[in-house]
């Protein structure tokens, strides 16, 4: 009976999308063929939203390097006393709390989770609309989409960006990498 109940259970976890991370996080080729299923969510988030796969996946290199259980560094007091995390941000995709609701409310979604990659996909999607939509920019530009996941929309509106060189230089990264990445993909599809 407890052979059954382990198979089940690792059957249960095969199909929730659990384990690793792909393996070579540097080839769109690579991920797509080691986590055929996450190429299937970012598919249908194009299609849905129109955000282009080769920008979803650099955001989400950049966010989690595709690990469903990131989460943001603690905080310390006198470098030693932990203090909680620096934000709420978890999952695949990073989403804040407070974000996060208002995805799962706006698109009825009550039971969409942070650590499902199609989740996290179709959130991406969606916020990413948003921010062509108030923002104009282009779902194609992965650096200002990234900006502004980072930023948030009224911190990108206000320019909170131009004042962290260190965030224009992620955002560049992001950007050269989504290239990469879409340049990888006309290659293997």
């Amino acid at each position: 009976m407890s052979r059954y109940l382990l198979i089940a259970s690792l059957l249960l976890l095969a199909a929730c999308g659990g384990g690793s991370a792909p393996r070579n996080l540097d080839n769109a080729c690579a991920i797509a063929s080691d986590k055929p299923g996450y190429m299937r969510a970012m598919k249908r988030s194009e299609r849905r939203w129109g955000v282009p796969v080769h920008v979803q996946m650099a955001v989400i290199h950049q966010e989690s390097k595709f690990d469903r259980k990131a989460r943001t560094p603690y905080r310390f007091v006198l470098g030693v006393i932990p203090m909680g995390r620096q934000s709420s941000a978890y999952g695949y995709a990073q989403v804040i709390d407070s974000t996060w609701d208002d995805y799962r409310k706006a698109t009825k979604n009550r039971g969409a989770s942070r650590t499902n990659f199609k989740d996290a996909t179709d959130f991406m999607g969606w916020y990413m609309t948003k921010s062509r939509d108030k923002l104009g920019i282009p779902l194609s530009d992965a650096r200002n989409q990234y900006l502004a996941y980072h930023e948030g929309q009224a911190g990108y509106a206000r320019g909170s960006h131009y004042g962290k060189s260190w965030l224009l230089a992620v955002a560049d990264r992001v950007a050269l990498r989504a290239q990469a990445y879409k340049a990888q993909l006309v290659r293997c599809r």
